[in-house]
């Protein structure tokens, strides 16, 4: 079970100073890695995965906060149309796989059927072990295809999770973030525990493993991972030279129009 997992021990708080300053350090490297990945046609998919207010949002939010939403670009599939649901089951996921020189981070993928439909009763037995059957074997045909595949599992103790669940009550602009599912999935904490497991055993695999993460702690989960992601990847330094701009021309003639025939945005501020 979550976080007997992990044996959290006490951990010396992480300052704000301090965490800004390696996270802008760390964005800068993942500029780095988003020019190589679109030198080298590379095709990356990472995988955030976990219970909810585990920090997966959090963490995805920090990684393309600088990076170019034409190479990185995040998925976060709602619940599938009634067409969906009669097609194969990775259908709906494959198609937003990268081509050459994109990154795809999936806040919660294909591992929806092992987790919450598992426990919810969303699909049937046979749907949940058909998953657990062809998911390594999915995941091997996307390697295989040349993407780069790097899944990560965010583990929070039910402490912790509670706090988070408070907290987005307390805040009227995070009670969005709470779903009836959420306020359900409260009920079946071992539950989940169980169906993690489970899905380890089948997907946890060689070639393509899963990487936890500690995330009782959001600061040093967000950094810690991305410390990661970055390892994940060789990647060279392709920071273009600084630009001297050139002189700029002043354009003779030209008169613009009177500012009161514009339309402003009121100065409420």
């Amino acid at each position: 079970m979550e976080n007997s997992e992990l044996e959290s021990t006490p951990k010396r708080k992480l300052s704000a100073k301090l965490y800004d300053k390696e996270l802008a350090n760390l964005q800068i490297e993942l500029v780095k890695l988003q020019e190589w990945i679109k030198l080298k046609g590379l095709k990356v998919v990472v995988i955030f995965e976990g219970r909810d207010a585990a920090g997966k949002g959090g963490t995805i939010k920090r990684i393309v906060q600088s990076l170019n939403p034409r190479i990185c670009r995040v998925v976060a599939l709602g619940t599938p149309t009634e067409r969906e649901k009669t097609q194969w089951y990775f259908q709906r996921y494959a198609a937003h796989l990268p081509a050459a020189g994109e990154m795809v981070l999936f806040d919660r993928s294909w591992y929806n059927r092992a987790g919450v439909e598992k426990v919810m009763g969303f699909c049937t037995n046979t749907e949940y072990w058909d998953f657990l059957r062809s998911c390594p074997n999915f995941e091997r045909m996307l390697i295989r295809s040349g993407i780069i595949l790097i899944k990560y599992w965010f583990s929070v103790s039910e402490e912790e999770q509670e706090k988070r669940f408070m907290a987005r009550i307390e805040d009227p602009t995070k009670r969005w973030k709470l779903s009836p599912m959420d306020l359900k999935s409260r009920e079946f904490y071992v539950e989940y525990s169980k169906a993690k497991d489970e899905m380890f055993s089948y997907t946890d695999t060689k070639i393509s493993p899963w990487f936890m993460v500690d995330a009782d702690h959001k600061r040093r989960a967000r950094l810690n991972c991305i410390h990661h992601l970055l390892s994940r990847i060789p990647y060279k330094d392709l920071t273009p030279e600084s630009i001297e701009l050139p002189p700029k021309i002043e354009n003779k003639g030209y008169v613009r129009p009177p500012i009161d025939e514009m339309t402003y945005v009121p100065e409420v501020f």
